[in-house]
């Protein structure tokens, strides 16, 4: 049973960082392609950042391309996003999802994976 859970979220203020934690279990990281999204009041959910653990690829979206890094260990079955020089528009609700790798990549860019977590808050003040 596929099961993710996100966490790290809370307020922060612009310029500030949190790291969120992606903890996955019944099944292995080097199988799936774990994807962070967020969604903000009244805005449709956005792809952030993915990463594939078994062959080191990752993804970010424009909006967040130098400023978050995403990573996994494989031996905690956790992914991170660390967030750097947060921004106000920034604020959302983050969530983890992940779906087998032969199709990881083409739902990720649909916002639509097999398996989501339940959504953690970053609130970025200015």
């Amino acid at each position: 049973d596929v099961q993710l859970q996100a966490s790290g979220g809370g307020l922060v203020q612009a310029g500030g960082s949190l790291r969120l934690s992606c903890t996955a279990s019944g099944f292995s990281l080097d199988d799936y392609l774990i994807g962070w999204f967020r969604q903000a009041p009244g805005k449709e959910r956005e792809g952030v950042s993915c990463i594939s653990s078994s062959t080191g690829v990752t993804y970010y979206a424009d909006s967040v391309k130098g400023r978050f890094t995403i990573s996994s260990d494989n031996a905690e079955n956790t992914v991170y996003l660390q967030m750097n020089s947060l921004k106000r528009e920034d604020t959302a609700v983050y969530y983890c999802a992940a779906e087998p790798l032969d199709r990881g990549w083409a739902s990720f860019f649909i916002a639509d994976m097999d398996s989501w977590g339940k959504g953690t808050q970053v609130t970025v003040s200015s």
